[in-house]
């Protein structure tokens, strides 16, 4: 086995938008992680597990991991690049596209359970019992975090500014803990991050709500069929969702955030905001993305670019500091390959039954537990 020393992840573009400028009255760049092997953010953290895993254990090191698909092809991927096996478990439901990808970068397939926890636990059943095998948990993993952080580091390169502000999806956590250690190491720790995710995938926004005297954190009422879990360790508590009611839950539904992320967003200094947005929005952006950036990315990757679209919502979550002072802003173009032409044209379909109208309002769940509300 020979050891490698250069990591597997591309140094991606951070791209200027004139389009999206000119509509918020803000310098906006987007850090396309699109252009990545496996389309996505995912593969920097899962390759850099899968390549520190292989050069400690060796040729015969066997990877398992569960995923709904972009972790896994990250994984199978990375797997590939150093020859070494992998198994993809993946819950029942997946496409017919998803099952060609993973099977084109040499995965093994276990199609197991209805939701992604049940096939989480067969992955680590199968890894506890060979020995060769290692689970790869696809958001929870501090190796994993610091291979997105890298991100970063190459937007400190790039901009050569301190941003006002990043935007980036979330789910179970594992951009955001990329994104909160890498503007650690780069001095960045007064950045504001907003994170954004669709209602009915939202266990992040809940989550958050729940700690450190926060809307919902003396209450803590939860939607049905959300439970309540309290992790006493990092003593934060977070809301445990069974089922989703979201388009985007594939990528973004998380059953519950990683718990070290939770308390690393509630502490930190520049402040995470968190919204939770209608999945019809998030289709708009994907369709308005295509549109004008020429690019096209999945429904939990367009949940991010909402706030470029709609620049009351992006002033109330980055407002100026002085009439006129100039904003710049980062959003992480995460990526994602579960999406495709007739996708897209089915999402702009479905926005034409959108009500629209005078007194049509978009509503947004904001950080403080309020409802945002700006015209359709």
């Amino acid at each position: 086995m020979a050891k490698s020393s250069k990591h597997l992840w591309l140094e991606t573009p951070l791209l200027y938008s004139t389009h999206l400028s000119e509509l918020l009255g803000a310098s906006v760049h987007l850090k396309l992680e699109n252009l990545q092997p496996s389309y996505s953010f995912k593969y920097r953290g899962i390759s850099l597990f899968i390549q520190r895993k292989w050069e400690e254990l060796g040729d015969d090191v066997h990877f398992a991991i569960a995923s709904g698909g972009n972790a896994g092809l990250a994984a199978a991927c990375a797997a590939k690049r150093f020859g070494l096996r992998c198994t993809v478990f993946i819950p029942e439901g997946v496409s017919p596209s998803t099952l060609a990808l993973l099977k084109q970068e040499k995965a093994e397939i276990v199609v197991h359970g209805k939701v992604f926890a049940e096939a989480s636990k067969a992955a680590i059943e199968f890894a506890e019992s060979n020995p060769n095998a290692v689970a790869v948990h696809p958001y929870n993993d501090p190796i994993v975090w610091e291979g997105h952080g890298s991100m970063i580091k190459e937007i400190e390169g790039q901009l050569g500014k301190k941003p006002d502000a990043i935007f980036c999806s979330v789910g179970g956590g594992g951009l955001l803990g990329g994104v909160l250690g890498g503007c650690q190491i780069v001095g960045w720790d007064d950045v504001p991050i907003v994170a954004v995710e669709t209602i009915g995938s939202d266990c992040f926004y809940h989550s958050m709500s729940l700690n450190r005297g926060r809307f919902n954190s003396t209450t803590k009422v939860l939607p049905p069929g959300v439970d309540l879990v309290h992790d006493s360790q990092n003593d934060v508590y977070m809301a445990h969702f069974s089922k989703f009611d979201s388009m985007a839950s594939g990528s973004l539904g998380a059953s519950q955030p990683a718990e070290v992320i939770l308390k690393r967003a509630l502490d930190w200094r520049g402040g995470v905001k968190s919204i939770s947005v209608p999945d019809a929005i998030s289709m708009e952006s994907l369709v308005q993305f295509a549109d004008n950036q020429k690019l096209l990315v999945e429904l939990s990757c367009a949940t991010t670019l909402v706030p470029a679209y709609h620049k009351p919502l992006f002033d109330k979550l980055v407002p100026a500091k002085s009439p006129g002072a100039e904003r710049t802003v980062v959003f992480i173009v995460c990526g994602g390959f579960k999406i495709s032409l007739p996708e897209a044209e089915e999402y702009q379909r479905l926005l034409e039954n959108e009500p629209k109208g005078p007194g049509v309002s978009w509503s947004i769940k904001y950080d403080d537990g309020t409802l945002f509300m700006f015209p359709k």
